[in-house]
């Protein structure tokens, strides 16, 4: 069941619903907000929602009301601005660059409480990096896990202990939409995970100038337990996670290779992500190149960042689990699996390991932490990567988080810094001097 008719005159209501700048742009929101300011709190604040719910007479009488209408022009005007300005940041600064996109790959995603794909800060930098892009004008796509079952929330027994539940998303209410190919078939795609295929599903959530693609596999095709794979946000033991990650990896790249994206770096956040170098280094050999010329090539152009400051955050797998479950995922580069897996090599002090961030570290070309004293703890925590450098020269940057002003700033501030700071103050929030 599709979202009920809309009058034509306010028939955009769909894309600005389906488009999570709304999440930051004050005169989207307020669109909804006059709509029905009831069905705006009832929602938790889900436009998509909304729309399911809203009565046809409502409809009927806003595509009537001149304030209403001159709100709705307003937003509408903004999204069109925001989705075709070429005189973004991005644009002055590298118009060379314009269609060559950035891929950032992360297990979580946080852009709004109706789409529950995160758990906490990892998921919050990933979704204000991408609404940053969007601002910037980046030329940067997302890929990330859609989970059907989300986070799990959390209620008291009258025991006194905590009880988790998981709930299905209801998909109709969800701003996202799945990805249909040039052929007008759904992107569906196999990927090998031991000696088997799992079918997986590709969604779009829109933020503006940036698309973010998540993999699902909920689908008929899969057996019950592949299912499951995609369903839950970090649940499940160690097999489970090796599963996930593997699909986040290869599946990710093999999503972005079927639409036809060529990204020219790829930004892994965090190690949940790190076989993407597996499969983008098969993708060289099998083209021809030497292991070590394909490892040289994959490593210019990837990122990696690292957020966890104690060993237990970061996954470690048993080789024989690993090397169970990457079976299928080889071809030719299978003549240097043993080398393969030394990048993955590390010892935390139970023996060696496949450890998903001593790949990353040893496959990236620029890797980050994300404060001064995270940088110094990181540098040290992974010493035995760099085991002759001194460290204060190890390879380690860092890159300070921070956050997407204009998701975070309240309304009323931000009325506040219009009659301060002037109406332009968005224009300059970056600059330090400002």
């Amino acid at each position: 069941m599709g979202l009920p008719p809309l009058p034509d005159r306010i028939s955009g209501l769909v894309r600005l619903a389906f488009d999570l700048g709304w999440t930051w742009h004050q005169e989207a929101r307020e669109v909804f907000r006059r709509l029905d300011y009831t069905l705006w709190r009832l929602t938790a604040h889900n436009p998509v929602r909304m729309l399911h719910m809203v009565p046809p007479e409502r409809l009927e009488q806003a595509a009537g009301e001149p304030s209403f209408l001159a709100l709705y022009d307003a937003a509408i005007e903004a999204l069109d601005l925001a989705l075709t300005a070429k005189d973004s940041w991005w644009s002055q600064s590298f118009p060379d660059q314009a269609k060559c996109p950035i891929a950032y790959f992360s297990a979580e995603f946080a852009l709004h409480q109706s789409l529950p794909i995160y758990a906490g800060g990892l998921g919050v930098l990933a979704g204000d990096l991408c609404k940053e892009a969007s601002d910037l004008g980046l030329s940067l796509v997302g890929v990330g896990f859609m989970y059907p079952q989300g986070y799990f929330h959390q209620r008291i027994s009258s025991e006194g202990w905590q009880e988790e539940v998981y709930e299905h998303l209801n998909w109709e209410y969800t701003p996202i939409r799945p990805v249909v190919l040039p052929d007008g078939k759904p992107c569906i795609l196999p990927v090998p995970l031991g000696n088997r295929k799992v079918h997986v599903s590709v969604w779009l959530a829109r933020l503006g100038r940036v698309r973010l693609y998540l993999l699902d596999t909920y689908l008929d095709e899969n057996a019950p337990p592949d299912r499951e794979l995609s369903a839950r946000l970090y649940g499940g033991d160690s097999e489970t996670r090796v599963q996930q990650e593997i699909i986040l990896g290869i599946g990710g790249v093999r999503a972005l290779r079927a639409l036809g994206q060529d990204p020219m770096v790829w930004h892994l956040n965090e190690g949940h992500a790190a076989f993407v170098v597996l499969e983008r280094v098969r993708e060289a050999v099998e083209r021809g190149e030497s292991f070590e010329a394909a490892l040289e090539q994959v490593r210019r152009s990837t990122v990696f960042t690292t957020h966890t400051p104690v060993a237990a955050g970061h996954d470690a797998f048993p080789f024989r689990l690993v090397e169970t479950h990457l079976a299928g995922c080889w071809g030719k580069l299978g003549e240097h699996r043993d080398d393969f897996l030394k990048l993955g090599t590390y010892d935390n002090g139970g023996g060696p390991m496949f450890n998903m961030t001593a790949l990353a570290l040893r496959s990236a070309g620029a890797v980050n932490g994300v404060s001064r004293v995270h940088g110094q703890v990181t540098r040290g925590m992974w010493a035995p990567i760099w085991p002759s450098v001194p460290e204060s020269e190890r390879p380690v940057r860092v890159v300070t988080n921070g956050i997407h002003v204009f998701s975070w700033i309240a309304p009323d501030l931000a009325k506040l810094f219009e009659r301060h700071l002037g109406m332009d103050w968005r224009e300059h929030h970056d600059e330090s001097s400002f």
